[in-house]
């Protein structure tokens, strides 16, 4: 008989899912690692950009030292970049980390986190990691429904969770629309708006959340590298906010959470329009060809404002387990979504324009067997 070690809460936590890992599927499959096309993961396909292996190649020789517990040089650049002071930026171990952060910041046992059906799985587990009370706010249109989750504020309600654009469905919503939500929300609930993807959007979408929290004391913004700037191996996030919130964050933050290879890395990649106009290039033009591939496969998507496309490949709920094996014995990897209560829907990544037409090759070739 096993031991009930630890809180309840605790051991009703189902762990977090990654995408599998190219070499397993090699493994499982029998293939070649070289064969093999990842796009579950939403990682930028140009992998991690030059001017970031060259200051961590410089920034080697000093890694017998510790990191330096402030970032003091990744702050000065990210206060310039987006004009906050540098006390007002929290660094995490991912953008994961800052989501975890701010859980155990804001919110004591029992009280109660609003998030929406269908969002980043983090927050959900960053809840039950806490002991906390989940307020699921039902979906609109795959995505966030702002006004309901105003309604849903509860008196005991200590954070807030948005994404934006959203993870797994790519939903958005206006800069209008966020800023009217902003001002209904009680003073004392932190509303952490998570944009992991916000590069991704086109110019006429985008809207500057730092000045915002210039204005809103409760608003967190927080950001990742692994995304649009490839350093998704590196780990490196971070939240702007105002002192009070950067304070508390800044109490339970794990001192040496982002080592020096990317601190340096980030400092690189923050400064490399090149390869972020590259990237978001790349992007636009793997999301038309995925929407026209599916359009003539007859198949459902959500119109996606991310680096990835949730697209429907089956009517029964074994329907995205059942194509996205498929899919593995063919050396492809994507994201199937029925942890999020998706089960006929997987997230396929946007690739390079090699792999997305190996992934709709394979998909067609799935779909055409799983129909016969």
């Amino acid at each position: 008989m096993s031991k009930n070690y630890g809180p309840e809460y605790v051991r009703a936590i189902a762990p977090y899912q990654a995408g599998k890992p190219i070499s397993e599927v090699a493994r499982e499959f029998g293939l070649k690692e070289e064969s093999i096309v990842k796009l579950a993961s939403n990682e930028n396909p140009f992998g991690v950009p030059e001017s970031a292996q060259k200051a961590m190649a410089a920034a080697a020789a000093e890694l017998g030292r510790y990191p330096d517990a402030n970032a003091f040089e990744l702050k000065m650049a990210l206060s310039k970049r987006y004009d906050v002071p540098m006390d007002w930026i929290t660094l995490g171990n991912g953008s994961n980390d800052i989501l975890e952060i701010a859980a155990h910041a804001f919110v004591e046992r029992g009280q109660s986190v609003v998030y929406s059906q269908y969002s980043f799985a983090v927050y959900a587990l960053a809840t039950q990691g806490i002991g906390a009370r989940h307020i699921v706010v039902p979906a609109k249109n795959h995505g966030h429904d702002l006004d309901a989750m105003a309604a849903a504020i509860e008196a005991d309600t200590k954070l807030v969770f948005i994404a934006n654009p959203n993870n797994p469905t790519g939903t958005f919503v206006t800069g209008a629309e966020i800023e009217a939500f902003l001002q209904k929300v009680p003073a004392n609930v932190v509303v952490v708006l998570d944009e992991a993807y916000n590069e991704f959007l086109k110019k006429e979408d985008q809207y500057e959340s730092a000045a915002w929290v210039k204005k809103y004391p409760n608003l967190l913004v927080s950001r990742t590298f692994s995304k649009a700037y490839g350093l998704a191996g590196l780990r490196v996030g971070f939240a702007l906010a105002q002192p009070d919130v950067t304070d508390l964050m800044n109490r339970i933050r794990q001192p040496f959470n982002v080592n020096s290879l990317a601190q340096a890395a980030a400092i690189a990649a923050l400064n490399d329009k090149a390869f972020l106009d590259k990237s978001a290039a790349n992007n636009t033009a793997g999301y038309e060809q995925f929407v026209e591939a599916f359009k003539d496969m007859g198949l459902e998507f959500v119109p996606s404002y991310g680096n990835f496309v949730l697209v429907r490949v089956g009517s029964d709920d074994a329907a995205g387990a059942r194509i996205n094996l498929a899919l593995l014995k063919q050396g492809v990897i994507v994201r199937p979504v029925g942890n999020y209560g998706l089960p006929q829907w997987l997230r396929i990544s946007i690739g390079l324009p090699q792999e997305n037409a190996v992934l709709i090759t394979a998909l067609r070739k799935a779909l055409a067997e799983d129909r016969a």
